[in-house]
């Protein structure tokens, strides 16, 4: 079936849907006629895999059909459900399936998950949907307006939401125990796939068992090449959205929920530069820089002004001097590190093992009261409890979406610093040829999503969608 086949079908079932499956549309009215959730899963290779296993082992769930481009890739979730419905195409499982399931995982590349979610949550499945959440600051505010209008429950894959670290984090500020936070340092050891390189444009023979037109969804045709896959499309703009992309919505989460950010109000990038040659700077646009690190700053409705730094690709924030012998910030590849008029906290990845410098002051830790419910179930099975009897989830994409546009406020800084124009009379291979007319505080309004100082950057918003793939 063609793109634009499907969304004419979905369109006509949004305006003549009456068949309810099993719940009654509506934030407040739900009915469950059980205690099963029947989901149709899209992307279960990878991370998406990974989620499948989850649901699997919560219980509750019943897969009625799975879908990966990648026969390969998936073969291990169609091997755990043999009685699912396998498929390619998320279309055909859209067009077989879309009256007997109640929701959708969707884990599939960052490019695709607008794309693929928005369709279904538009005929009110309950959506999972891996972190970053979207490819797009557009796509993000989309996905929270559908998922707001259809009143369905809907969990950004950002699995330290979840978790108790992030309460305590919460109680903690909450409680003054550092005082008013002015400043976070966040930093992760991604990439840690091949990443920086100029665009491939060697074609190579597609796989028996990929999909290639499939996998490309809304980005433009290229040639396959195997330097895109299993994971090294992250470090294409096309696909991926880069190493903030890709742990931004795990270690900015951190700050982002205990603060009460919102969107930034600007942002600054720098980042490695390139070379191709012996004094010949390289010019790849296409392709997220090898490492980089961001300023974002934020006004808290709790702590005023508040400066959130990010640092990848190996680069590290100062070390706090309260550290003691043998310890170390962070853990699992990356943190935070919070910095109050009363103290500083640090923070793993996942919002994991908050703890106060110098260590000493955690003897008093004890006398902080637990004021947040804490998940029993998993960030998974948080999602399907919910589906099935009502309430809530730690990333809701009215939340989710929000995160994921701060996150992506920041690629948009390193794609204006990765901006290049040549100067008059210059060109490729010439002694500094370039002008570089991004390399600015990049100003943000959110309400109206809009860069207001550097109109080129407005291009980056929204992308541009391959024929038949527009939202």
């Amino acid at each position: 079936m063609k793109r634009r086949s499907f969304l004419q079908k979905s369109a006509a079932a949004s305006a003549a849907f009456t068949i309810v499956p099993s719940f009654v549309l509506g934030g407040n009215n739900h009915v469950a006629p059980s205690d099963t959730l029947y989901i149709g899963a899209i992307g279960v290779g990878g991370r998406g895999g990974g989620v499948v296993n989850e649901l699997t082992q919560y219980g509750k769930v019943k897969f009625v059909a799975l879908c990966d481009v990648d026969d390969n890739r998936g073969a291990a979730s169609f091997k755990m459900h043999p009685k699912a419905k396998t498929y390619r195409d998320f279309r055909k499982l859209y067009d077989n399936h879309i009256n007997d399931i109640d929701a959708i995982m969707v884990g599939t590349p960052d490019h695709t998950h607008a794309t693929i979610s928005i369709p279904f949550m538009r005929e009110n499945k309950h959506a999972y949907v891996e972190k970053p959440l979207t490819h797009n600051i557009y796509e993000a505010r989309l996905m929270a307006q559908v998922a707001k209008e259809q009143g369905i429950v809907t969990q950004m894959g950002n699995q330290g939401a979840s978790s108790d670290g992030i309460r305590t984090t919460q109680e903690w500020i909450n409680a003054g125990v550092i005082g008013t936070v002015s400043r976070v340092d966040c930093w992760t050891n991604r990439p840690v796939w091949p990443q920086g390189f100029k665009h491939i444009t060697e074609g190579q023979p597609i796989p028996k068992n990929l999909d290639w037109d499939l996998w490309l969804g809304p980005a433009s045709y290229r040639p396959y090449n195997e330097n895109y896959l299993p994971f090294k499309w992250r470090g294409f703009w096309d696909f991926g959205t880069g190493a903030m992309g890709d742990m931004g919505c795990h270690i900015m989460e951190t700050p982002f929920k205990a603060l009460e950010l919102g969107f930034p109000y600007e942002a600054e990038a720098s980042c490695t530069t390139i070379w191709s040659g012996d004094f010949v700077e390289a010019d790849y646009p296409e392709a997220c820089p090898p490492s980089s690190i961001v300023r974002l700053k934020f006004k808290s409705p709790t702590q005023g002004d508040v400066g959130l730094n990010w640092y990848d690709g190996g680069i590290m924030p100062d070390l706090p001097s309260e550290l003691g012998e043998g310890e170390t910030p962070g853990k699992d590849g990356g943190g935070s590190i919070f910095y109050g008029s009363d103290g500083i906290m640090i923070t793993d990845t996942y919002s994991g093992n908050p703890r106060l410098l110098p260590s000493e002051r955690m003897k008093d830790m004890a006398a902080v009261p637990q004021t947040i419910k804490r998940v029993t179930t998993g960030h998974a099975g948080e999602w399907v409890e919910a589906c099935i009897n009502g309430g809530s989830t730690s990333s809701p994409f009215s939340y989710g979406g929000p995160l994921t546009e701060a996150v992506l406020m920041g690629n948009l800084a390193i794609k204006a610093y990765q901006k290049k124009e040549f100067k008059p009379g210059k060109k490729s291979g010439d002694w500094d040829p370039y002008n570089y007319p991004g390399r600015r505080t990049i100003k943000w309004d959110g309400d109206n999503m809009r860069v207001t100082n550097y109109e080129e950057a407005n291009a980056w918003v929204k992308r541009e969608y391959r024929k038949g793939w527009e939202i």
